[in-house]
């Protein structure tokens, strides 16, 4: 099902893209921009789905988590001195990038834990509050100006205040692909081998005769897409191989009935907490991912809509499905999130770029006369303001029309191993073969 989406969505953005006559170089640059998109929301739903599918626990605070993946990796990996804009003036700890996400993601967990503890007796709408109020504290602090800069242990650090964070860091994707080549190193005994003489040397050239004027950003693209699919599939593993656990089923049971799981000896806080900390992690690695690679951040970037598009992903998908996490994230990246421009990009060169009317009034004007061209321009010209009506719309039918998403829900078993009563001959002193 996921391949052939994926297939779908791919031809369909190829065919849009002859349609508008697009050169093969901006042909490469969407699919890339795409895949990207489909990795860092399926990734976010994936996460989501083990709070709320599997655990039940109802998290609108996930931008916040992002958000302290990402700013504590800065802090961690920035060079020890800064230069250049106010914002970069605030250096970092110096370590390597590799350091810098593992503590970003630790620090990403420990607020989870902080969220969790006075949490631990509230559910459903409540437990939302307190995540979502942790979400905006962590962005109003990013904010102040009080831990804009400060000295630690002789390091000018800090979180940057309203201008944000720079993060020159280096290529996330570079320091990958360096790591991916240490056991080529350690064979041929050339430091970055697999960089410098694979993928600088052989790939670049190659793509460079169909992408002419410097091919390298859109192998970037294209290269960092892979990787994030490739994190994608490990997330999908991680998931679904804790859903299977002794330790998933009993967070599953959690979600059905807590009180039943307590009564049975199981100490539902401590699951509730570790699944609350796995979690938010996650969140925080898909942060460094989603927003480390642009070079600076502002603490505006993290604000709620971005935790309401999770949900919207993880709502089509289908909560309690991996599979339908996947595939929501997909949708969603595809036709609510990217599609719509794409869209107004191709109608707009079939029309031939008409002028579409400047105000509402020029537009609604023509309608008494029964033109409603204009409108309908206008309406195109309006469609990145009209994303989130399309996306409640498109939440409300689910509501009505299929509440548990394309695959949630579906009936499992709660045991790992097939519980029927083996189909045997009675013996003949007529009890049952041992």
């Amino acid at each position: 099902m996921l391949l052939t989406l994926l297939v779908g969505v791919f031809a369909l953005y190829l065919i849009g893209g002859l349609v508008i006559g697009l050169p093969f170089r901006g042909l490469m640059n969407q699919l890339g921009q795409l895949s990207f998109w489909i990795a860092v929301f399926a990734m976010s739903a994936l996460a989501l789905n083990l709070h709320w599918g599997y655990t039940g626990l109802f998290n609108i605070g996930i931008v916040g988590f992002m958000a302290t993946g990402v700013y504590i990796t800065g802090v961690l990996s920035k060079p020890v001195f800064g230069s250049g804009t106010s914002a970069a003036e605030v250096g970092g700890f110096g370590l390597p990038l590799l350091v810098g996400i593992v503590g970003g993601m630790a620090a990403a967990a420990i607020l989870g834990l902080i969220a969790a503890l006075p949490a631990l007796r509230l559910r459903a709408d409540y437990l939302a509050i307190v995540t979502i109020a942790l979400s905006e504290i962590v962005r109003f602090s990013l904010l102040s100006d009080t831990l804009s800069s400060t000295d630690i242990a002789g390091y000018k650090v800090g979180l940057g205040g309203g201008d944000g964070v720079i993060l020159d860091y280096g290529d996330p994707l570079e320091v990958f692909v360096r790591t991916a080549s240490v056991p080529f190193d350690l064979v041929f005994g050339q430091s970055g081998w697999l960089w410098e003489e694979v993928y600088l040397g052989v790939v670049v050239e190659a793509v460079g005769t169909a992408i002419p004027n410097n091919p390298k950003p859109v192998v970037d693209n294209f290269a960092y897409a892979f990787v994030l699919l490739l994190v994608l599939g490990g997330f999908y593993v991680l998931i679904t191989r804790i859903g299977s656990s002794p330790f998933g089923r009993v967070l599953k049971a959690v979600r059905e009935d807590e009180d039943v799981t307590n009564a049975l000896g199981k100490n539902t806080n401590v699951f509730k907490i570790k699944s609350f900390m796995v979690g938010c992690a996650l969140m925080g690695l898909i942060g460094i991912l989603w927003f480390g690679t642009q070079g600076s951040v502002t603490p505006n970037t993290f604000r709620p809509r971005i935790t309401f598009y999770v949900w919207i992903a993880l709502i089509i998908g289908g909560s309690g499905s991996n599979t339908g996490s996947v595939m929501g994230g997909a949708i969603f990246a595809a036709f609510l999130f990217q599609g719509p421009r794409y869209f107004k990009n191709i109608v707009e060169t079939v029309l031939g770029n008409p002028e579409a009317p400047s105000s509402f009034g020029m537009a609604m004007a023509p309608l008494g006369s029964g033109d409603i061209f204009p409108m309908l321009l206008y309406t195109l010209d309006s469609i990145r303001q009209l994303q989130l009506f399309l996306m409640g719309v498109v939440l409300i039918w689910l509501m009505h029309r299929r509440p548990d998403g394309l695959l949630g829900h579906r009936k499992e078993s709660a045991s790992s191993i097939p519980l029927t009563r083996p189909n045997k001959q009675p013996a003949t002193d007529g009890g049952e073969d041992q």
